[in-house]
């Protein structure tokens, strides 16, 4: 029998199912997918993925569910949203198990992961009150100038494999009172949190009569996120995942002149200075690298580190190290659970190879623990060093001395092609606000005194440079989901133009 068995039955999925358009769940006429867990290789699933015929028929029904829900008005989707964050808060613990079992983050992370959702649902709601446009005064008179916002139609969302709910809720939540559908694409990595989301999600849908495509879920590999970037229907591309993979997306959709959001990769730094509180800076920096396994596209991957305290630092990063304890993530006892895959643990074996071979000095760590389990890695490198241009979605975490001061770390920091997260601890104000000012970090994230991990749902969410552009989340990143419209209105008699132009043919 299914070890998980309980939680599937608690979540109402199965594992012979894997394709909903909206509410009407079928098996997918592509591809067979196994679906295997990280923790001890347990196959939780077999499935079938979608096709392209299958993906045209999920598109149509979409197009036709955005022509109700668009006409809906936006409280009474928020409404909508606040029911499903309630039936998340109903079932956290089993949800965040399954993130844990398919993915292999710890509980802990598994089950904040699915209280993001619940967050984001939660910012959603009040969200549906507050899309607001703004009125401006016309030069001319007896005329109003304001602006409005409408929504855009279909929403294609691919998301990756390390966080398999919560960028999709991000994303889903904030379209929809946005007034869009949306078309899910997860990762091939993590099907069943996805089809558990949907399943959650049918009952509230259900209740209040919302069409049933609103939410739509496609199982498919880079051939339907091909489609999908390629697809005039699919107005905004929100993709998340690596460099490479959003060039792709990018390009395609570009190509049709259609919108992309995109989340890519990030190669994030810890500046401490000298002025540091070196206790907080240590405990930010393991939790930064060795959270998700490394596997967070926020997670810590370079440490800048003052020559006057870098051995101190070292010292206590490596002792730290020591004491991670690594093992089954559903078991709490285990700081650190697996990595993903073989291809992750090759491409660990091989990023503490080529650092090593470029001059890097190994200070801890560089082995397989077991399968899929790897020990947290810690190597003295040059920033320089091409290995460490590179983002590597495993927990090596690399240490680069500067003299000096605050502006030549920044230098070092900043001399990466991806520009998502970054973070500096001093106690030294002018050390800080030089970090945030224009001529300081050049990520999307800028942090002081705490890691680069760890985002809240209230503040907009993305990167520049690789990492894509996009924002998320919080803030103003609604308007990403909408397309704005200026309107201009003539409650005069005349007929009068801009400019001062004149035109009588009278």
């Amino acid at each position: 029998m299914n070890p998980y068995q309980q939680i599937f039955d608690n979540l109402g999925i199965k594992s012979d199912v894997s394709l909903s358009t909206g509410l009407n769940w079928k098996k997918g006429n592509g591809d067979v997918l196994q679906d295997y867990s990280p923790i001890n290789n347990d196959l939780l699933a077999t499935l079938n993925l979608c096709n392209q015929e299958d993906y045209s028929s999920v598109v149509a029904q979409s197009k036709e569910a955005f022509e109700k829900w668009k006409n809906t008005p936006a409280p009474q989707r928020g409404e909508i949203v606040r029911q499903y964050g309630d039936a998340l808060r109903q079932h956290k613990q089993d949800l965040g198990k399954l993130v844990t079992i398919e993915m292999g983050k710890s509980l802990q992370e598994g089950l904040g992961e699915v209280q993001e959702m619940i967050d984001v649902c939660d910012f959603a709601v009040g969200l549906s009150r507050q899309l607001c446009g703004q009125t401006m005064h016309s030069e001319r008179p007896n005329h109003r100038m304001y602006e409005q916002w409408h929504p855009l139609g279909i929403v294609g969302i691919i998301s990756a494999f390390n966080f398999p709910v919560a960028v999709w809720a991000w994303n889903a939540m904030i379209a929809a009172v946005c007034g869009n559908v949306c078309i899910w694409k997860p990762s091939e990595k993590t099907p069943l949190t996805a089809i558990a989301c949907h399943k959650i999600l049918e009952d509230v849908l259900r209740k209040n009569n919302v069409p049933e495509a609103v939410f739509s879920l496609v199982l498919g590999d880079a051939r339907i996120g091909e489609a999908m970037a390629k697809d005039k229907n699919i107005i905004l591309i929100s993709a998340t995942g690596s460099t490479k993979m959003g060039r792709s997306v990018a390009q395609n959709v570009a190509q049709r002149l259609g919108k992309s959001l995109l989340e890519l990769g990030g190669n994030n730094a810890v500046i401490i200075t000298a002025n540091a509180d070196l206790k907080k800076a240590i405990s930010s920096v393991v939790f930064g690298a060795i959270g998700t396994a490394g596997q967070r596209c926020t997670s810590t991957r370079r440490v800048i580190i003052h020559d006057s305290i870098y051995d101190s630092i070292k010292n206590n990063l490596v002792e730290a190290y020591k004491k991670i304890t690594i093992g089954n993530p559903l078991d709490e006892a285990y700081f650190m659970g697996p990595i993903i895959d073989q291809n992750a643990v090759s491409d660990y074996l091989e990023a503490i190879k080529l650092a090593q071979l470029e001059g890097g000095k190994l200070l801890v760590g560089g082995d397989i623990v077991k399968d899929l389990y790897v020990e947290p890695t810690i190597i003295e490198v040059n920033n320089n060093y091409t290995i460490v241009q590179k983002e590597t979605f495993v927990p090596i975490l690399y240490l680069i001395k500067y003299s000096g001061d605050v502006l030549d770390a920044i230098a070092i920091q900043n001399n990466v092609s991806q520009g998502l997260s970054s973070s500096i601890f001093s106690d030294n104000i002018q050390e800080t606000e030089i970090f945030l000012s224009v001529i300081g970090s050049d990520c999307g994230i800028a942090n002081v005194n705490i890691g680069t991990s760890g985002a809240e749902i209230g503040g907009a969410f993305g990167g520049e440079k690789d990492t894509g552009g996009g924002r998320e989340s919080g803030s103003d990143s609604w308007k990403a989901y909408m397309r704005r419209q200026t309107n201009t209105i003539n409650y005069g008699d005349d007929f009068v133009l801009a400019q001062g132009i004149q035109f009588n043919f009278d």
